[in-house]
C-alpha cells in the first residue's frame, strides 16, 4: 500500500515536471523560430546594416549610438518573443522623443526588419506574429504635433 502511494506520488511529480517543461517549450516556440538570442542578434545586425544606408531611415541614425542600441533591441525583441530576457533599455516614448519620426520612416524600418528576418530564414508566420507585437509601438515612437 505504501509502495503504491510512493509510486503514484513519484508519477505525479514526473508528470508535473514533464507538463511544465512542455508548456515552457510551447511558450517560447516563437523565440526559438527566430534562432533565440543569437538569431535575434544576427537579425538586428542585418537590419542595422540596412537602416544606416536606407535613405528613408538613415537620417534618424546619423548620430545614434548604434553599438549601444543593438543589444537593447535584441533584449526588447527577446522579451516580445517570450524569450528568457529582460529589457534594460529606456521606454520607447522617451527614447524617440523629438526625433520627428513619421509613419513613412516607421514603415521603412519595418521593411528593413522584414528583409533581415527573410535573410535569416524566419518563417513568414513567425514574422507576422512579431510585427503584430511591434505595431502598437508606433504610438510611442511617432512624433506628436
Amino acid at each position: 500500500m505504501m509502495t503504491t502511494t510512493i509510486r503514484h506520488a513519484a508519477l505525479a511529480v514526473m508528470l508535473t515536471a514533464f507538463m511544465s517543461a512542455n508548456a515552457h517549450a510551447e511558450d517560447n516556440a516563437l523565440y526559438r523560430q527566430f534562432g533565440e538570442k543569437e538569431g535575434l542578434a544576427r537579425i538586428v545586425d542585418d537590419m542595422y546594416a540596412t537602416v544606416i544606408v536606407d535613405p528613408r531611415t538613415a537620417p534618424y541614425f546619423e548620430n545614434a549610438p548604434i553599438r549601444r542600441i543593438k543589444p537593447k533591441l535584441v533584449e526588447q525583441l527577446c522579451v516580445l518573443l517570450d524569450g528568457p530576457c529582460v529589457y534594460t533599455g529606456r521606454p520607447m516614448k522617451r527614447t524617440h522623443e523629438g526625433q520627428n519620426i513619421d509613419r513613412a520612416a516607421f514603415n521603412a524600418l519595418v521593411e528593413d526588419l522584414q528583409a533581415a528576418m527573410d535573410k535569416n530564414g524566419v518563417p513568414f508566420h513567425a514574422q507576422n506574429k512579431l510585427l503584430a507585437k511591434l505595431a502598437p509601438m508606433y504610438r510611442d515612437v511617432q512624433d506628436r504635433e
